[in-house]
């Protein structure tokens, strides 16, 4: 069933109604993968061939602006969007909550899923925002504090993994393995990797600035059979650089989420050379990621669609075709992704309901 429309401001009643629409268990042989809209942070959910969850931050709190506080849950933006999803892919419960670094735009959404939905692991890289670092003016956005200080009883309150990387996440019938945390990344490339990137640049992009929450992201490769998904979270700068620089440590992969939204920081055409993703989804709102340099950088890529989950504002002819993008107006559909063992998968447009093909390589 096709999801309907979701206003920002949705109500309860209308909850219970998509809660109507729920599709029957994917097939034992499939990994599902929705790319929710938060309008321009992060919730991905996945849904193993065993149908275990694991879904990749919860977006923003409360009315989902980016001023917004937690509040009735009921009502919240976000978490009701990835309830949607869940009722969608028929399954109840948050086996894994991955949170890829402690920004309010992927973390703000947890306390009011968690009245909604049982979480039973959360798995981040620790800790955020200490008080040495809270009174230097400018170094921490208060209300990434405040949403980060209300994710820690929540945290609590379940069981808790700290990743590093080439850990491998406790998923069954996938492989998901870590490839870069606190800043931290691979030193020694995963198997079938390790081929040197002659697009590298002499240094990395710079996009970050010292204390970087984004450069914390914790990212991942997801590995069912021969189908390879890449979410690295906001990952920029040094550390993004050192996984595909001077050699390439993660391989190729077929669906790609395109760090922090689409901003210039993911804007390196090495990328794309090491990845060779077929499907690269970039998860921007209007006016929030989706910048035009790494636009222009996907539009020029061989090989590569682009999948956008909204129209970008600033980028004009760079966006994807209209077929590509699930919003391109004020609305909230979502991609989904079904893959086989074999490496192929579908991309469908929850807007349109269009699905494209992907063979296996």
């Amino acid at each position: 069933m096709k999801l309907q429309k979701w206003r920002a401001a949705c109500s309860a009643a209308t909850v219970l109604l998509l809660g109507a629409s729920v599709q029957a268990a994917a097939p034992p042989d499939e990994l599902q993968i929705y790319f929710i809209d938060v309008e321009g942070g992060q919730s991905t959910l996945i849904v193993t061939p065993s149908r275990e969850t694991l879904l990749v931050d919860a977006g923003f709190a409360g009315a989902g602006a980016i001023n917004s506080t937690r509040g009735d849950p009921a009502v919240a933006r976000d978490p009701n969007r990835i309830r949607a999803a869940m009722r969608d892919a028929g399954v109840e419960r948050i086996d894994y909550l991955l949170i890829t670094h402690f920004h309010r735009d992927h973390m703000g959404g947890v306390p009011e899923l968690a009245q909604l939905v049982p979480i039973g692991t959360f798995i981040d890289h620790g800790s955020a925002y200490p008080p040495e670092d809270r009174a230097k003016p400018g170094l921490v956005d208060a209300l990434d504090a405040v949403a980060y200080d209300d994710y820690l009883p929540v945290r609590a309150r379940g069981r808790h993994l700290l990743p590093k990387p080439g850990d491998r996440l406790p998923l069954k019938g996938v492989e998901a393995t870590v490839v870069s945390s606190d800043r931290r990344t691979l030193v020694a490339p995963l198997p079938g990797a390790g081929n040197r990137n002659a697009a590298c640049a002499p240094t990395a992009m710079a996009s970050s600035y010292p204390g970087d929450e984004n450069t914390r992201s914790n990212g991942f490769l997801l590995a069912f059979g021969k189908f390879r998904f890449l979410d690295v979270g906001d990952l920029n700068d040094q550390p993004l650089y050192d996984l595909i620089c001077p050699a390439n440590l993660v391989g190729l992969v077929d669906l790609y989420l395109v760090p922090h939204h689409g901003n210039t920081g993911a804007s390196d055409p090495a990328t794309l050379a090491a990845f060779q993703p077929r499907a690269a989804v970039v998860n921007n709102a209007p006016r929030k990621g989706g910048r035009t340099p790494t636009l222009k950088t996907l539009h020029e890529a061989k090989g590569v669609d682009t999948w956008q989950l909204h129209t970008s504002a600033e980028a004009g002819g760079h966006n994807a075709p209209p077929e590509h993008i699930a919003n391109l107006d004020d609305t909230a559909y979502w991609f989904k992704v079904r893959a086989k063992a074999d490496g192929s998968f579908t991309l469908t447009n929850g807007r349109t309901g269009a699905t494209q093909n992907y063979a296996a390589r």
